[in-house]
Order: structure tokens, then C-alpha cells, then sequence
């Protein structure tokens, strides 16, 4: 377990330190300099964290193994579920709230967002995919998780993983639109909304024979998907509701000792 200790240490401190700036005026730094899309970078946190313990504890076999499970595409029916299922969840609760609440479906809300109201879907899925697709998931599912894995079943691991994945969310409730006006029963839905998200996260994990590809897509379009115009309060709330029954039915269909259809990999 001291490769897994010393990577959330050293996600924490990277991630942590990059973010200083956004939220170092709860200690008195008033004045430390931001850099352009300073938020994003430190969403590189669990990869450069993963890569640096896997070369101390692996050396360079290690990090082949990491890098080759960054490109692992196949089988493909689960990339096709990461890439198209949170538009068809979104869509889903869209259609919910016009029927529940006689909301308007904007369609083309699917494809913006007011973050960066000048980027095109495929700008923001790059910037997600690069920066909390394969920032984190390198990170929390290609390194942690299957080392958690190896000490317990995998619902156990997901559990685990979620509290450390949570924790290191920290400095974004103090600068970060949307966490610093959560109050308490927010904190509580959110961290049920990670683990449900945790839960299918291994389960793709596991599922594809390991591909960090497939979980850094779906870890995108998840967010593209929450954030998109698309998504008011109704809409989220559905999308949270329907996701749940979703991470409920896996555990259910696939059970905890794997959340696999297929036995999982040792590591």
C-alpha cells in the first residue's frame, strides 16, 4: 500500500499547489500570480502523481504498462457506451422535465456551454479529456484502483477510492463557482453523485480489461454533459437520478466482487 499513500500524497500536492493561486487568500496570498487556465492544469494532478510512483516502485516496465493502458480502444461496445451515454442520459432527463415540469427542450444546449461560450463540443471535449479525463483517471482508476482492487472487491475499492477522489476536491470550495455556495446537504449529494460515478467508473474499468482510454472519455462526457446549457437545476437533478439507477442496476447486475462481467486483473 505505499504506492498507493505516496500517489494520493503526491495528487494532493501537485494538484494543490498548482491551485494555490485560486484559493490562496483563505491563508493571506493575495497576490500570487494565475496563469491561463490555471483550474485545468491542476486537474493534471493524478497523472503526473501516477507516473512519478509507478517510475520510483516499477521503473520503466511500469510506466509502459500505464502508457499502454492509456490507449487501450477495444472492446470498442464500451468506448461507444463512455462516448454516447451521458448525451442520452442528458437527453433523457431533458425530455423528463418537459414532461414533469413543461420545460423547453434546447436541443442545441446539448453542444454549448457558458464556461466557454466561444468553444465548439469537440474544443471542449479535447480540454475535458485532456485535463480531467486523463488528468485524473490516469490517476484514480489506472493506478490507484486496481492496487485497491488487489485488497478488497471492487465495490469496497470504489468506496475507498471515492473518499480520497472527494478530499482532493478541497481547494475548490474555497474559488470554485458552483462548490463555494454548496452547503452541507449539496456536499452530501455530491459526494453520493461521486461515488455513483466511481461505481461506473470500475465497472468500465474492469469491464475493458483495464483501458484508462475508455474511463478518460466517459470521466469527459460526464462533465460536458452536466455542464452543458442544456442542464438546468431539473435536468441535473434528473440526469443525478438517472445515473443512480444506473451505478444501483450495475451493482446488481454485476455484483461487488467485480462489478465485471469478466473476472478483474490482479495488479
Amino acid at each position: 500500500m505505499k504506492q498507493v499513500f505516496l500517489f494520493f500524497a503526491l495528487a494532493y500536492f501537485i494538484s494543490w499547489l498548482i491551485w494555490l493561486p485560486l484559493y490562496g487568500h483563505i491563508f493571506g496570498l493575495n497576490h500570487l500570480p494565475a496563469i491561463p487556465f490555471n483550474h485545468a492544469l491542476g486537474g493534471l494532478g493524478p497523472l503526473i502523481a501516477s507516473f512519478i510512483t509507478t517510475c520510483i516502485f516499477l521503473k520503466t516496465e511500469g510506466v509502459k504498462k500505464l502508457l499502454a493502458k492509456c490507449f487501450q480502444i477495444k472492446p470498442l461496445i464500451y468506448l461507444a457506451i463512455a462516448l454516447f451515454s451521458p448525451f442520452v442520459l442528458a437527453l433523457l432527463a431533458a425530455l423528463m422535465s418537459y414532461c414533469i415540469d413543461s420545460t423547453p427542450i434546447n436541443f442545441s444546449g446539448l453542444f454549448t456551454t457558458k464556461e466557454f461560450p466561444q468553444w465548439n463540443l469537440l474544443t471542449f471535449f479535447f480540454y475535458n479529456i485532456l485535463f480531467f479525463g486523463f488528468g485524473e483517471e490516469v490517476g484514480w482508476r489506472g493506478f490507484a484502483l486496481p492496487r485497491l482492487q488487489n485488497k478488497s472487491n471492487a465495490m469496497m475499492a470504489s468506496i475507498v477510492l471515492t473518499l480520497f477522489w472527494a478530499l482532493w476536491h478541497l481547494p475548490l470550495f474555497f474559488y470554485r463557482p458552483g462548490y463555494t455556495t454548496m452547503e452541507w446537504t449539496g456536499i452530501l449529494g455530491w459526494v453520493f453523485s461521486l461515488l455513483t460515478g466511481s461505481i461506473l467508473l470500475t465497472w468500465l474499468y474492469n469491464s475493458s480489461g483495464a483501458s484508462i482510454l475508455i474511463c478518460a472519455v466517459f470521466h469527459s462526457t460526464i462533465d460536458i454533459a452536466f455542464t452543458a446549457d442544456i442542464a438546468n437545476k431539473n435536468i441535473v437533478n434528473y440526469m443525478g437520478f438517472l445515473i443512480t439507477v444506473w451505478g444501483i442496476l450495475t451493482i446488481i447486475i454485476y455484483k461487488q466482487k467485480n462489478l465485471a462481467a469478466i473476472d478483474r486483473q490482479m495488479e
